[in-house]
């Protein structure tokens, strides 16, 4: 048998391949930069940025291929919510819990948040703190895309780190429900600017990554939804034998570790795992978009990389806003014993 080190070798060069044949590097195939976010937005302040986020995270996912997965939601938890400026992050203080207490992200894996702080460690470690929270968030989830088989694109940067998380009630009425139907997503994330394409190329995330039994059992119980599949029914009922068990199972069944689009042809077998998945397939609307990238894998990821650098500068806080924190998890103190330094919108560093 293959071993998993000598698949996820294939793996990484098959990505680079493809990745390369499918980056996204014209006006016409990026939406428009933000205002204060550049592709090289490092490359004189720390241009060794991308290679040591990716060659770290390859070593990771040698150890533990599911952390990809972690990494990407993070990334959608944290821009879905207040902006893309690593507000997720944050723990809490005691003026309040912090989004991570927010039951949406009880679920988010701690060893993941832990691997992004070792990230801006590295970072910062070999460039100075000149590199943002939001910024490495945003190349992690690139990175755990492209290292799961995904296309390679290019992000964006010149993201600061906010200073304040969102309260408890904007952290869940944000962040899309898996209960949630086709055209409850669109109606939630048109106010984000999100199109329909958008919301099911982001959906496809999915194709990689576990859910609890308690995301998706009101599909089995106490009545089965008849638009599940009844084989795919029954094995979840093996994983999932009561609406209240504890386990989890694969969000793509067949693919669970390969960024691919096999998730949409499983949306055509009736084998959505969650509600917000099924009915993408159910729902006139974003039928048409599922069956496309169904049938051509090529199409989806292009759309995917537009609909991530899209995704990826909601509300961000650029220029001399916000902060670069020394450690992901807290905020700078407002004094430092350290240095404190800001970043131009053109990159160039300036220390007070």
């Amino acid at each position: 048998m293959t071993s998993f080190a000598s698949f996820f070798s294939l793996l990484l060069i098959s990505s680079l391949l493809l990745g390369s044949h499918l980056s996204l590097t014209s006006a016409q195939t990026s939406p428009p930069l933000v205002r204060g976010l550049s592709f090289d937005f490092h490359r004189s302040t720390c241009p060794r940025l991308e290679r040591i986020i990716r060659d770290e995270l390859n070593n990771a996912f040698r150890r533990d291929i599911g952390l990809a997965a972690a990494l990407l939601r993070i990334h959608f938890h944290d821009c879905f919510v207040q902006g893309c400026d690593a507000s997720v992050l944050l723990e809490g203080s005691v003026a309040g819990p912090g989004e991570q207490e927010a039951p949406p992200n009880l679920t988010l894996r701690p060893d993941a948040i832990r691997l992004l702080n070792d990230l801006r460690e590295r970072v910062h470690r070999a460039c100075g703190q000149v590199v943002s929270c939001s910024d490495i968030t945003a190349l992690a989830a690139r990175d755990a895309v492209v290292l799961t088989g995904g296309p390679e694109y290019r992000v964006p940067l010149g993201r600061r780190d906010g200073h304040n998380f969102a309260t408890r009630e904007d952290t869940i009425n944000n962040l899309p429900s898996p209960l949630a139907t086709a055209r409850q997503l669109i109606d939630s994330l048109r106010t984000k600017g999100l199109d329909p394409t958008d919301i099911v190329a982001l959906s496809g995330g999915h194709t990689i990554g576990r859910s609890l039994c308690t995301s998706f059992t009101n599909r089995l119980y106490p009545n089965q939804d008849p638009t599940m599949d009844p084989g795919y029914a029954a094995n979840l009922k093996r994983t999932c034998p009561r609406a209240d068990s504890n386990g989890t199972t694969m969000l793509d069944v067949q693919t669970p570790n390969m960024f691919d689009n096999r998730y949409y042809i499983n949306l055509r077998n009736r084998q959505g795992l969650l509600t917000s998945d099924q009915d993408l397939f159910m729902d006139s609307t974003t039928r048409p978009i599922v069956t496309r990238f169904a049938e051509n894998q090529r199409f989806f990821f292009e759309r995917f990389a537009f609909s991530m650098i899209k995704m990826g500068m909601l509300n961000v806080t650029t220029g001399t806003q916000g902060e670069i924190r020394a450690n992901c998890s807290r905020r700078n103190p407002p004094r430092s014993t350290y240095l404190t330094t800001m970043l131009d919108e053109e990159g160039e560093s300036a220390a007070f």
